[in-house]
């Protein structure tokens, strides 16, 4: 072959069109459907998540209801958010929840021992997030002290929120003003035992959660409760097996699993100002995720061949340095397109694993960690990340349709990871929703879709992208980064074709 014919393949054929990757759609009527809860979010008493963040008080100048900004209020109702996990994290086993509950000047203060060593005054305790999670239509998930807490403290707790009966703690709860109970569902038996929790052994805590579980009841609550067990630290398998192997089938609905994306060697790096190794190192620490999930499940599928214990990955998201000159125990960091690229891989990865991971909570809900929203007194903006999230939302309850796909190489330095990562679901009604993700810095990828075995008629299509990877919404500019129409797509006769612009989200709507 000569010269001028290679010259003229190239000139023909634009250079994307050699990277184009198809990807395959079942609709699979035995696929699971993606839980809701997979959407899930996570509020701890650390920096300015509660107190300044979610919590201004009542008689604060701030819009409020009972005391929780209203702009966040409607800002997680839009978001659909289905359930929110509380009071931590390592918080949870310093927390002593009577202390959070009556008259607000009969309550005594604590010292945040694990997040900056600030003192707190309990004004928001059980009812104020109880209630909280009614206004926002979501449940609500309670991570109970087991490191420094007591069987009956446990039992109490449970006691005091869903019995609707007479009982010590019915009616101490009647005495703080709530006659009827909330019905809390969703328990977390410790948190990070195998750290914060107590740097306990697997086999330790194993016999230590049998223990709580055997005394967690609620008779009048209808469906009964969730029990779910403080799991494994990334990849520590062992752990997974342990918990597996010890605890019956029959104390146990959950088993946790935490993981963060961050960079893998040095320093976290900052929140913004990071060049593509830290990028790329990032990413690599995201998409581990796969494996993690896939492994873990593995685990339980030995011991739980039904798939009758759920795999709940409570805490995730993106951890980088602390933004300079702010208290560093208090975790504040800013969100740019690349907490976009973890969001939207991280939640494909838990829709496509939907048989056995039935949760997962984002780390964490305001100004901490990989935030959907960032406040400074009555000012509130929306992070990359929660657009994503709104963007993602249309897969909540939503059957799984499986993908199939060969993904470009995305490679810096020697390097390659998946550029491209995809999931997808269809509702209720029929409707089809694609979520697709390039995490490629520099380039664009060509994406082809086989829907030949579904009955649409066209797209309407949303992306977020940004011209600059590091770009982020600040309090002067709080709407930089948000999602607008998509158009670079074409469907005809069953096939989709779309250009994904380097470091961008797009999500598909079938009509």
């Amino acid at each position: 072959m000569n010269r001028k014919f290679i010259l003229s393949l190239f000139l023909c054929f634009p250079l994307g069109l050699f990277a184009q990757t198809t990807v395959s759609v079942k609709n699979d009527q035995d696929a699971p459907v993606i839980n809701r809860n997979i959407y899930g979010h996570f509020a701890e008493h650390l920096g300015r998540c509660i107190y300044g963040g979610l919590y201004v008080g009542e008689d604060s100048e701030i819009p409020n209801i009972d005391g929780v900004r209203t702009d966040l209020i409607e800002a997680l109702k839009d978001l659909q958010i289905p359930i929110l996990r509380w009071p931590g994290g390592c918080f949870a086993d310093t927390y002593h929840w009577k202390d959070g509950i009556g008259p607000l000047e009969d309550r005594p203060t604590i010292v945040n021992q694990w997040w900056g060593g600030t003192t707190e005054d309990n004004s928001f305790g059980t009812h104020n997030f109880l209630n909280l999670c009614e206004e926002l239509g979501a449940e609500p998930y309670l991570a109970a002290n087991i490191g420094s807490g007591t069987v009956k403290e446990f039992a109490d707790w449970i006691q005091y929120v869903n019995h609707d009966g007479t009982s010590p703690m019915a009616d101490l709860r009647k005495e703080n003003g709530r006659e009827k109970p909330w019905g809390v569902k969703y328990w977390g038996v410790g948190n990070e035992m195998w750290g914060c929790g107590g740097n306990m052994t697997p086999e330790y805590y194993a016999n230590l959660y049998r223990q709580y579980a055997t005394f967690m009841t609620s008779w009048d609550n209808e469906t009964g409760l969730y029990r779910i067990a403080s799991g494994a630290n990334v990849d520590d398998y062992h752990w997974t097996e342990v918990l597996m192997r010890d605890v019956p089938n029959s104390l146990i609905e959950g088993v946790a699993l935490h993981s963060y994306s961050f960079v893998e060697w040095g320093d976290k790096g900052d929140a913004v100002d990071y060049n593509e190794a830290q990028y790329f190192s990032t990413m690599q620490t995201a998409l581990k995720m796969e494996e993690l999930v896939t492994k873990h499940s593995e685990i339980m599928d030995k011991y739980d061949p039904k798939g009758e214990i759920d795999l709940i990955v409570d805490e995730w998201g993106g951890w980088y340095e602390v933004q300079e000159g702010t208290n560093p125990g208090f975790l504040y960091q800013q969100n740019t397109m690349r907490d976009a690229m973890i969001a939207g891989v991280s939640l494909n990865i838990f829709n496509n694993h939907s048989k056995r991971v039935k949760m997962a909570n984002l780390a964490q809900t305001v100004n901490v960690l990989q935030a959907v929203a960032l406040t400074d007194g009555a000012k509130m903006l929306l992070t990359p990340t929660y657009h994503v999230m709104e963007m993602y939302k249309v897969h909540q309850d939503a059957q799984l349709l499986p993908v199939e796909f060969d993904s470009p190489e995305y490679t810096f330095e020697g390097e390659s990871l998946p550029a491209v990562s995809v999931s997808a679901s269809k509702d209720s009604t029929g409707v089809v929703h694609i979520s697709a993700v390039n995490i490629d810095s520099e380039k664009e990828n060509e994406v082809e879709f086989d829907l030949s075995g579904f009955d649409i008629d066209d797209f309407n299509a949303e992306i977020l992208v940004s011209e600059g990877l590091q770009d982020h919404n600040t309090f002067d500019e709080p709407k930089k980064i948000t999602p607008s129409e998509f158009k670079d797509f074409k469907f005809k006769k069953g096939t989709l074709k779309m250009t994904l612009p380097p470091f961008s989200v797009v999500v598909l709507e079938s009509k």
